[in-house]
């Protein structure tokens, strides 16, 4: 949960619940995670979704499970283990830590993901489709470390490429480019690691379903030199016009892009929303020229997309609104929604535009994609609402976009 996550610590009014959640009857069917540590027992998931962790802390006072906005008190036995399990929790990745005595830590069963601002634990809670992001004896693609000097931030920059199969099979064909962004406190390891963005497009170009496409994964954090603010709305000004970061960004910023639990962290990650960033200058200036000159694309705009998740789909939002003439394919995935007015204000954007595609979690609300997409099929835009169902503002709603979107993309 990029942005709900944000606040799954005790100090950001995280909730304390007992240590046998008393709305859930235990279930011992308990498995380790699937992307525990190797030899790991715990975490543990249930049948019932729940989630059991356990840490040897002999002279600790008090441990807690925090996940999912909510600390699980943990109790120690007489060797000094601690063990807590939660509350059903949804399908999909879930970022958590620990809590001892008041420190927040890793759990050192769990695989660290960068997200929340920090390299810390998840775990994966099974879904009934998950199948369609899992490795499988496929012809492979490669997800690629690439770095490149930006000029607007006068920096070494650092991103992931992905190139599908067919790149090195057919050295002379070019191929579509898709620019993918991730939400806010992550960064372009999202998409390539808790995403599996690489095993979505491997299998779906082997289904059929999606043509072959490269997929760009960059790192929305960026900064000009001698200017405050690093991570921001695409420096086109996020909502469709400058506004100021702190509380009155956050207060019209779409609900999903919100600080949650009644709760705005000060400074870095959540403290307000750093618009005017210059992501949108080193996409446009740097990142793009920079892929169509190394890799053999398809350099126009027919043959561009860009998405993005919660943050990343807002400055999609603004990036693709400011230059309708870039990108001919559009995802916002929990990124609020485009309107009719939005395109008549931009000039070009409806003859370009080849497919607009918004979705959101069913927990989360929805966001209103499906009405947006209606009225603006009105007007004549190729425009799809999807809802994840039983999925809230986290990964699993944002594979299951991916999923969705690539099928649509370049066709």
């Amino acid at each position: 949960m990029a942005l709900a996550s944000l606040t799954a610590s005790a100090q950001f009014g995280a909730r304390v619940n007992p240590t046998v959640p008393s709305s859930a009857v235990l279930v011992e069917d308990f498995k380790p995670a699937s992307n525990n540590q190797s030899g790991h027992q715990y975490p543990e998931v249930n049948s019932k979704r729940q989630v059991r962790a356990q840490i040897s802390a002999p002279t600790a006072t008090s441990v807690g499970l925090d996940i999912c906005d909510t600390i699980y008190s943990m109790v120690k036995d007489e060797n000094g283990v601690w063990t807590g399990v939660s509350n059903p929790v949804d399908v999909g990745f879930h970022y958590y830590q620990l809590n001892i005595d008041g420190a927040n830590v890793p759990d050192p069963g769990s695989l660290y993901y960068y997200g929340a601002g920090r390299w810390g634990s998840a775990i994966e809670i099974p879904s009934d489709d998950q199948d369609f992001w899992q490795v499988k004896n496929v012809p492979q693609g490669s997800m690629n470390e690439v770095y490149y000097y930006s000029s607007v931030t006068e920096a070494m920059r650092h991103c992931y490429i992905y190139l599908p199969n067919e790149y090195y099979t057919n050295p002379t064909k070019k191929f579509p480019v898709l620019y993918l962004m991730h939400g806010m406190g992550e960064n372009e390891h999202g998409w390539a690691e808790q995403g599996h963005t690489a095993q979505i497009m491997d299998n779906l170009i082997a289904e059929g379903k999606a043509v072959p496409f490269i997929v760009v994964i960059d790192c929305l954090d960026a900064q000009i030199p001698g200017q405050q603010g690093g991570m921001g709305f695409g420096g086109f000004g996020g909502f469709g016009g400058q506004r100021p970061a702190g509380p009155e960004a956050e207060a019209q910023a779409p609900a999903a892009a919100r600080p949650q639990g009644g709760q705005r962290r000060a400074g870095g990650f959540g403290g307000g929303f750093m618009i005017g960033g210059a992501f949108g200058d080193v996409l446009i200036k740097d990142i793009i020229p920079m892929v169509e000159k190394n890799y053999r694309v398809i350099a126009d705009t027919e043959h561009r997309a860009m998405a993005g998740l919660s943050m990343g789909g807002m400055t999609t939002r603004s990036v693709t609104l400011a230059n309708p003439k870039v990108f001919a394919y559009v995802g916002m995935f929990s990124g609020g929604t485009i309107s009719v007015q939005d395109i008549e204000g931009a000039e070009g954007y409806k003859e370009t535009n080849k497919a607009l595609f918004m979705s959101a979690g069913s927990h989360e609300g929805g966001m209103g994609v499906m009405d947006a997409a209606e009225n603006l099929r009105k007007i004549g835009i190729n425009a799809t609402g999807y809802i994840s169902e039983g999925t809230a503002h986290e990964w699993h709603t944002w594979r299951r976009s991916l999923y969705q979107f690539v099928q649509i993309c370049f066709k």
